[in-house]
């Protein structure tokens, strides 16, 4: 148990009263996010079959070819990658629509710019 005076607990408790409205189906999956120092991690989830469909993170995207990562992913622009590149991955799937999972996060900064990325790409919420 988290406890009550972190931000992470408020977080949590924000994100447990989110997902009782939130609720991913195979034609209309969920995009999760997950914001952490530095990185950011996006998943479109299908609730029904609790899988996985894609997934795209700052890690991943910021890694160079001798596999040290150079670029941090605690920014607006490496959540703008991490938008595009989700809803590509989403799109290869065959997934067009989804139901934005904002994790207990503020719509502000990096949560809105991957959103943004995300719909600039191709995904409707």
């Amino acid at each position: 148990m988290i406890s009550k005076d972190s931000k992470n607990a408020t977080r949590s408790r924000v994100h447990d009263r989110i997902r009782k409205k939130i609720l991913g189906s195979g034609e209309r999956p969920r995009l999760n996010i997950f914001r952490s120092v530095n990185h950011i991690y996006a998943q479109v989830i299908d609730d029904g079959q609790h899988k996985t469909i894609v997934q795209a993170s700052s890690l991943e995207l910021g890694k160079a070819a001798d596999g040290k990562t150079h670029v941090t992913g605690g920014n607006i622009a490496a959540a703008k990658q991490v938008g595009k590149a989700i809803a590509e991955r989403a799109k290869e799937k065959g997934v067009t629509k989804v139901v934005f999972d904002r994790g207990g996060y503020l719509y502000h900064g990096r949560v809105k710019a991957l959103a943004d990325a995300a719909r600039e790409a191709g995904l409707q919420f």
